[in-house]
């Protein structure tokens, strides 16, 4: 079987959840969200976001929670935007739009967008004098970490929420990597820091190290009014939903959501200083659990004789992006092999 580096969700969960999933597996709960599971999950991230204000609530995947709090927000004119890279306007087969709220997606430099671009795009639609012909932006969405596995500093963060302030409109910061986002060695972010920098943000699970499960967290419980009305609407109110309260209590037990992430981007770290070493360039700086490095054409079809990896772009003739992605679980073993390979191959 091949190794894949397709993605950073190819294993199951961590040791910690499964043990503790068949620990409780007989123990009755109420449906819905609404059990001691969930509960003592809110209350370890509520701790480690140093929040007692922040509303949680728990949903299965990223797509599902893009579109349904991007679709609670928005009044049926509204529209949001993104960067042209964003994962709900690359990859999300337009769930947003299929809500009837158009994305405004805008250039990125290595998958972000900037505080001025946002700025103009909100100038221009409340100077334009026939604007209600139009969709109004009134909401940002950007991701932590980026879909070219890069990160937005504080100083950018925070100037993308200014000005998000100045139009009245929230700031929604996609963390399906948000751990990786967080713990790479660039970042001057912190969990708490994310209750300053933005409005709505998301704690990404399914990437890192849970079965499945993202938490939302609203940091004005006013945004979050009536969410659960529009998890059941979305189709997103999982009935058992004592199995995503699980999963996060035990990866904020002993910062183990932090560790998984670090390892991720330490794996991601060998790998890139080891393709960095035979001559090899990438389309975006190395920085979380993400590489994009650019190979030959002919040498990608070697290495994907033994391994999974991910088209993302022509370069030129001979040449293509491809995307390796680390994770939770993986092995450095694995990773030193396939370093091995790509060096008798080069």
């Amino acid at each position: 079987m091949k190794y894949s580096f397709a993605n950073d969700y190819s294993e199951g969960a961590h040791q910690s959840i499964l043990n503790a999933l068949c620990e409780t597996n007989l123990v009755q709960t109420p449906g819905y969200g609404v059990d001691d599971f969930c509960e003592r999950a809110k209350a370890a991230i509520r701790r480690a976001m140093k929040s007692e204000t922040a509303d949680i609530h728990f949903l299965v995947g990223g797509t599902q929670t893009n579109f349904t709090v991007i679709s609670s927000l928005l009044r049926p004119h509204q529209c949001v935007i993104s960067s042209d890279l964003g994962h709900i306007n690359a990859h999300e087969t337009g769930a947003v739009e299929s809500t009837g709220h158009k994305i405004i997606a805008i250039p990125s430099v290595e998958g972000k967008i900037t505080a001025e671009a946002i700025q103009a795009v909100l100038k221009e639609h409340a100077e334009n004098p026939i604007a209600e012909h139009f969709p109004q932006p009134a909401m940002v969405y950007i991701s932590q970490s980026t879909e070219m596995g890069t990160i937005y500093s504080k100083a950018e963060m925070h100037s993308i929420h200014k000005v998000c302030q100045d139009y009245g409109i929230p700031l929604f910061v996609d963390g399906a990597r948000l751990g990786c986002g967080l713990t790479c060695r660039s970042s001057d972010i912190t969990l708490p820091d994310m209750a300053d920098l933005c409005d709505i943000f998301f704690i990404g699970g399914t990437k890192n190290g849970a079965l499945f499960g993202e938490a939302v967290v609203f940091n004005d419980p006013k945004l979050g009014r009536d969410f659960r009305y529009m998890i059941k609407l979305r189709g997103g109110m999982l009935a058992k939903g004592r199995l995503l309260g699980l999963q996060f209590e035990q990866l904020f037990t002993d910062d183990l959501y932090f560790k998984l992430a670090r390892h991720a981007n330490e794996m991601a770290e060998y790998l890139a200083e080891g393709i960095a070493a035979l001559g090899y360039k990438f389309d975006a700086a190395p920085v979380t659990n993400q590489i994009f490095p650019i190979f030959p054409k002919k040498l990608i079809a070697e290495l994907e004789k033994d391994y999974s990896l991910t088209f993302i772009s022509h370069v030129d003739d001979d040449h293509d992006c491809m995307r390796l992605c680390t994770s939770w679980a993986s092995d450095k073993q694995k990773l030193a092999q396939f370093l091995d390979d790509l060096k008798k191959l080069s």
